[in-house]
């Protein structure tokens, strides 16, 4: 029974983040074409974020239970973030069943990736997976924002873009 509801909904959910994808720029295909059990997320960084010039890669399960539970995502792309730990894993409330958390079955896939966006934007630094970069957000912003910038462009901006190349280098190198 499970099984049948997630090989309907899940095509029909792909559709739609394909759909609106000019409005939000994230991406989100099976990673082999008639398994909707594995997919491959990508979410650009938020703008006016120290995410902004990356695109970050997600891995995401769907288990058989879907969409009465919700799917594991996981970051692909290492990012230095409060809320994300070094083996990609996520900390948010909308990945987890109740009471702790506050998913549910009509929560679609691309609200999730819109919040996970959201989420690199607007770190939750009292809730953290990553303690270092946590404890650099509450005590120097500036700083942090740095490091998330500088490891954003080594991790999550393709190399051969005609962004900043130069400068951003030179500070990498400093």
């Amino acid at each position: 029974m499970y099984s049948k509801i997630k090989s309907n909904r899940i095509p029909v959910e792909l559709q739609q983040i394909e759909k609106t994808q000019d409005a939000h720029g994230i991406s989100c295909i099976p990673k082999t074409d008639s398994d909707f059990s594995s997919l491959i997320a990508t979410i650009p960084g938020p703008k006016d974020s120290p995410y902004a010039s990356g695109m970050f890669e997600l891995s995401i399960i769907v288990g058989d239970q879907y969409p009465f539970r919700p799917p594991t995502f996981k970051f692909i792309t290492p990012v230095f973030h409060p809320n994300i730990d070094s083996s990609g894993q996520i900390c948010l409330d909308l990945l987890k069943m109740p009471p702790v958390g506050t998913y549910n079955p009509a929560i679609r896939l691309e609200s999730i990736l819109l919040s996970i966006q959201l989420l690199l934007a607007n770190p939750n630094p009292d809730d953290p997976l990553q303690g270092d970069a946590a404890d650099l957000y509450k005590s120097n912003l500036e700083m942090f924002n740095q490091k998330a910038r500088d490891y954003t462009y080594l991790h999550a901006v393709k190399k051969d873009s005609e962004e900043e190349v130069p400068s951003k280098k030179q500070k990498l190198s400093q």
